[in-house]
């Protein structure tokens, strides 16, 4: 696996415009939309609990997103994930805030039970916690950890779910248990604008809807996203989130797959290499 095979991913997303299923949260789900549409996936909101297995049925991907949760929405996240498993549609789930308060923690796990999840992809306190592991959470960003190596934690998740897992940060780290990558690309004004992470999420499930090997979708779309944000700084950076928000979005739509190899940063590494 190199960066010309990770990058020829986009250009299949692009191709195939697949549909991707959003549950998501309230805060991010005109951002994830367009988000979506600049990258070159066609996205949906459905949350209804009379149409979310019909939906999850015919989508290329499914993102359960429990940013912003409530009873009705986790018992909705359970039945589309269940159709998607039963229609073979893979499922990226974030489970936002988990180990910010007991329920949610509770939710994430439930959520995990319940449903074959593909793709986990959260922030090191958040998949420590769905994991039975300690690690400080502030709201729902990952606190330091001294001592906290990411690249364990990420195997022990893999290993312990049997999935693959997503760790973002200063560096991204990908790993089916087997083997993995390591991406350094991405910028930190990323941190400065909401719903960052969240369309993440929903862009691996666009690259997952195309590509059948996850751990590479998944390293694709990490590539692609934190190069198109540095694009984005490059550009706008200096002038404030906001006009890096937008710019953002440009940035997305335009990124080529050159461009994923000629800026790409990842390390490719197996458990016993």
């Amino acid at each position: 696996m190199n960066t010309p095979f990770l990058s020829s991913i986009l250009d299949k997303v692009r191709a195939a415009n697949p549909l991707v299923h959003n549950m998501t949260n309230e805060v991010v789900t005109n951002f994830t939309a367009n988000g979506l549409l600049a990258v070159g996936a066609s996205p949906v909101m459905a949350y209804a609990i009379e149409e979310a297995a019909d939906m999850a049925a015919f989508a290329g991907a499914l993102v359960l997103n429990m940013g912003t949760l409530n009873a009705g929405l986790v018992e909705a996240m359970i039945v589309a994930g269940r159709s998607a498993n039963l229609h073979g549609v893979p499922v990226v789930f974030d489970p936002v805030g988990a180990g910010a308060t007991a329920y949610r923690t509770e939710t994430a796990r439930k959520i995990l039970k319940e449903v074959r999840v593909s793709v986990l992809r959260g922030n090191a306190a958040e998949v420590a916690h769905v994991i039975g592991k300690d690690w400080a959470i502030k709201g729902v960003d990952a606190g330091s950890q001294v001592g906290g190596n990411v690249k364990n934690l990420a195997i022990t998740a893999a290993e312990q779910l049997q999935i693959v897992v997503v760790i973002t940060g200063k560096e991204d780290v990908i790993t089916d248990g087997k083997r993995g990558f390591v991406i350094a690309n991405g910028h930190p004004i990323l941190t400065k604008v909401t719903g960052t992470g969240c369309l993440l999420t929903s862009v691996i499930g666009a690259f997952a809807a195309v590509e059948p090997d996850l751990l590479s979708a998944g390293a694709s779309a990490l590539t692609f996203y934190g190069v198109a944000a540095q694009m984005a700084a490059e550009h706008k950076g200096g002038e404030g989130p906001g006009s890096f928000q937008i710019e953002f979005l440009n940035q997305l739509a335009s990124v080529s797959a050159s461009d994923v190899e000629r800026l790409g940063s990842v390390r490719h590494w197996t458990v016993n290499g």
